[in-house]
């Protein structure tokens, strides 16, 4: 594991330091932590750097230098993070730096489609943050999520994939055969064709100690992690049906499965809700609400509860923790675009837009949308944020390849 050269000075309740930590570990870049309100001479190092004010974050470089309450730019910049593209237009621009996105890139890269990435956090997405990927093909004894990601980063550099980090994307918008991406900081990229492959975030529950051990014992995939916990107990959370099929998947690996749900019942299809309730690895906790998460050595180990009929408080050990609450997609900056959705906010491709004729969208009078293309021509979706895919690092790969191949097609018509 690289060592932080990097130290944040702050506080639990300080908001900025919050933000600051955040902006750190979403791009996967280490620091060590200290809470000046329990390390004194902390505090006074703080002082004495701002000339006798106590002002937080203050963040300590390897270099010696220091940032003071900067802003994510400030950041970003002195992390050196590329945060403006060389060209205002581009054939292709991709949103989203993950599995699906870099895939395409690099496939369309090869083509020699000049193909701009423009990505918030840290590149690989979610399986950049997955302790290790057991489930890829071509990779026999596995490879950690943070390799993986290096590598699809490299492949999309090597064949000239321009890559924007640290970048939100703030809206999209179409007119004639082009399309406009507008990013946070004002800057504006136009393009043919406009790839989303901005992935889906996983509900998390807020809880203390939750962001600091995402993939130190907690989870969101069992398929992806449910194997590293053969013969331990493993927790659950929540009561839909997610939470009750992986329930069953991490009953092959695990000696014991506990779900916690916080109401009374399941909220899940009986048939499945049947099978978890007379399988005899599993035990279901209703009324049970996690306080918060703890751990040892880097790694969480047991949980807080409550229960919410009682008011009784407790711990539980724990190998690892399985959290099923629902995904969310990363598609606000689409609210104006006219590209349709699911009841969900997945994004709709292909077929399924054209299966009530009644309903065809603008633009497609003369033709199909193309597999992976959304209503409005030109916009395509892959990976986990389209409506119908599996919410895996393999398809998500795949479904880019797709994607790319399709998107060269389109540029031939335009």
């Amino acid at each position: 594991m690289q060592t932080p050269e990097i130290t944040v000075y702050g506080a639990h309740w300080c908001p900025d330091c919050r933000r600051s930590k955040m902006f750190l570990g979403e791009h996967q870049i280490p620091y060590h932590w200290v809470d000046i309100e329990q390390d004194k001479e902390a505090e006074q190092f703080v002082i004495g750097k701002n000339d006798g004010k106590r002002i937080i974050p203050t963040i300590l470089f390897g270099d010696g230098s220091a940032l003071v309450e900067p802003s994510n730019a400030e950041l970003a910049a002195k992390l050196g993070l590329v945060t403006s593209a060389r060209h205002s237009f581009y054939p292709l621009i991709v949103i989203g730096g993950g599995p699906a996105g870099l895939t395409a890139a690099f496939y369309a890269g090869r083509e020699a489609v000049d193909t701009l990435v423009i990505e918030r956090a840290a590149y690989g997405g979610q399986a950049a943050a997955t302790e290790k990927l057991d489930n890829m093909p071509g990779f026999p004894d596995g490879v950690e999520g943070i390799e993986f990601a290096g590598r699809l980063r490299a492949q999309a550099e090597r064949f000239g994939v321009e890559l924007l980090q640290a970048q939100d994307v703030a809206s999209v918008s179409s007119r004639d055969n082009y399309h406009m991406v507008c990013t946070a900081n004002g800057d504006e990229y136009t393009c043919r064709a406009l790839l989303i492959a901005s992935g889906s975030r996983y509900r998390r529950l807020g809880v203390p100690g939750e962001q600091s051990y995402i993939g130190a014992g907690i989870h969101f995939c069992a398929t992806c992690d449910g194997p590293f916990y053969r013969g331990k107990e493993v927790v659950v959370v929540g009561g839909g049906n997610s939470a009750a099929e992986e329930s069953l998947l991490l009953t092959k690996f695990a000696e014991k499965v506990t779900v916690l749900v916080r109401g009374e019942s399941f909220n899940a299809s009986p048939v499945i809700v049947d099978n978890v309730l007379r399988d005899p690895k599993i035990e279901v906790r209703f009324h049970t609400e996690v306080l918060e998460f703890l751990g040892k050595g880097g790694k969480m180990n047991r949980l807080r509860l409550r229960n919410n009929q009682s008011g009784e408080e407790t711990e539980m050990a724990a190998g690892g923790a399985f959290i099923f609450i629902g995904l969310d997609p990363n598609t606000t900056f689409l609210k104006e675009t006219g590209v349709r959705a699911n009841e969900w906010g997945f994004l709709i491709t292909g077929h399924a837009l054209v299966h009530d004729e009644s309903q065809r969208p603008p633009g497609f009078e003369k033709r199909q949308p193309m597999v992976m293309e959304t209503s409005v021509p030109g916009i395509f979706a892959a990976g986990d944020v389209r409506h119908g895919s599996t919410k895996q690092v393999a398809s998500a790969t795949g479904e880019g390849a797709t994607a790319a191949l399709l998107i060269r097609e389109y540029l031939k018509l335009v």
